[in-house]
């Protein structure tokens, strides 16, 4: 017997067994709501007021998107881009105790084998 035809015909039964009829509830309050953990506990105004305000890598108000702003100044106007005191930009730059560990020869040879030759 093939075990895949057999399961083709087979009828499927849910293993999850509900109690009760399903209930649909009358009536669902949709008025938008300030989030419980919100800091303010208000909601904006409107969109185009909340995106005014709001930050993501960089201002998102449409005055910096108009046409021809963009890559209108060179980056190094914006000034020289250097860490912070105790910020580092790769891991190169700290301390050598930070600096990877070279690979000795046996996990060279473990990596290359894919492990088999930990066991032979």
């Amino acid at each position: 017997m093939r075990a895949s035809s057999a399961l083709r015909n087979a009828i499927r039964t849910p293993l999850i067994r509900f109690v009760g009829k399903r209930s649909v509830p009358q009536s669902v309050d949709h008025t938008p709501r300030a989030h419980p953990a919100s800091p303010t506990g208000v909601l904006p105004d409107s969109f185009a007021a909340y995106r005014a305000k709001a930050q993501q890598h960089g201002p998102l108000g449409r005055a910096s998107f108009t046409q021809g702003s963009v890559g209108r100044s060179p980056g190094a106007s914006l000034g020289p881009i250097q860490p912070k005191e105790g910020q580092f930009f790769d891991r190169t730059e700290l301390p050598a105790r930070f600096h990877r560990t070279p690979y000795t020869a046996a996990e060279i040879e473990a990596i290359e084998t894919g492990g088999a030759s930990l066991f032979a």
